[in-house]
């Protein structure tokens, strides 16, 4: 059985959490990182069995490349690309860091050239699922690979969310980011529709609150604190000031969302109280990290929801938009 390589982009800073997830759950491996690089390679003799919790993205290396010609990366590129495949989509992808960063004014005009190319050529098409990957660690080095577009559906990983002037905060972003990551299309039309109830805890000063009403949900917002004039003016939203850790509805909701700063197992047993007790039908909430172990303690916490909803799909993501923290999805499963 040969080795396969697989790259992982993250936050940097979150390489260690993400190779710890890997050799525990993809078998006999080793991972090759650097902290605070934004990215590492995991190599193995079996597949990854899912994107970790704190990689945003992750695919297959075909092959790498080093020290390419300034005058002809065209070329050189094209020639280690996998013999007769055909692309969709070419995604040109960097570490998320300052020198990272700055690759994009180079991979602006280079786009424009080698997408014209792969074109002329016939690998650029508009009927392939396939993306390819060309990861630059600096203008002439990197990594090529190959995705479906169902797996990596942006590039670096990060879906292109605007924050629209009438948010009444950032925190809008993780919302809109955790339905994109966390659920498929499908679901989001099915299990997200006008006329549903959901509570916000821990509202102010109401940005998932906006972001539900916004889609048509009638929202109970629970905070001490002050939300938004205009959320409470323009929007079905009741604002209820009271403690998010005891307050519960009077009837089940179909929604509960959550980004309280608190302890990480005080808000998973808060969440887990909730959707026990049948208070609300699904969850989309954070679990703000600990400085250290930052794996395990997701790892233990996950399993413990897991184990008080066995039947229910638990979903988890550290994403673009988070800081020290990680978005869960909590869904009822067939059996729950």
């Amino acid at each position: 059985m040969s080795e396969s390589h697989w790259l992982f982009l993250c936050r940097p800073g979150a390489e260690r959490e993400c190779a710890a997830e890997l050799g525990e759950r993809a078998g006999a491996g080793y991972c090759r990182l650097d902290k605070g690089a934004g990215w590492l390679s995991w190599h193995g003799f079996a597949g990854v069995p899912a994107l970790p919790v704190f990689a945003r993205s992750g695919w297959q290396v075909q092959a790498s490349f080093s020290d390419l010609d300034k005058n002809d990366r065209i070329s050189q590129l094209v020639a280690l690309l996998p013999g007769r495949e055909r692309f969709g989509r070419v995604f040109l992808e960097y570490p998320d860091t300052n020198d990272g960063r700055g690759l994009q004014r180079f991979l602006r005009g280079f786009r424009k050239a080698l997408e014209k190319h792969l074109r002329d050529q016939q690998i650029l098409v508009t009927d392939s699922p396939q993306v390819l990957h060309l990861f630059f660690t600096d203008s002439l080095n990197g990594f090529i690979g190959v995705s479906d577009t169902a797996d990596c559906p942006w590039e670096n990983g990060v879906p292109r969310l605007r924050l629209p002037a009438a948010a009444p905060s950032r925190s809008a972003l993780k919302l809109e980011e955790g339905w994109l990551r966390l659920m498929s299309p499908s679901e989001q039309d099915v299990l997200i529709r006008p006329g549903q109830q959901a509570v916000d805890l821990g509202a102010a000063p109401g940005g998932w609150t906006w972001q539900l009403a916004r889609r048509g949900l009638r929202v109970t917002a629970v905070d001490h604190g002050r939300l938004d004039r205009a959320v409470l003016d323009e929007w079905p939203v009741t604002h209820v000031s009271a403690d998010a850790f005891t307050w519960h509805p009077h009837r089940p909701v179909d929604w509960l969302v959550c980004d309280i700063v608190d302890k990480p197992a005080r808000t998973l047993s808060l969440m887990s109280k909730w959707l026990s007790a049948g208070w609300a039908r699904q969850a989309l909430f954070n679990l703000k990290l600990p400085m250290a172990r930052r794996w395990d303690t997701v790892s233990r916490l996950l399993a413990k929801l897991q184990e008080a909803l066995p039947d229910w799909d638990i979903r988890a993501a550290q994403l673009y938009h988070d800081r020290d923290e990680v978005t869960v999805l909590a869904l009822p499963g067939p059996g729950a």
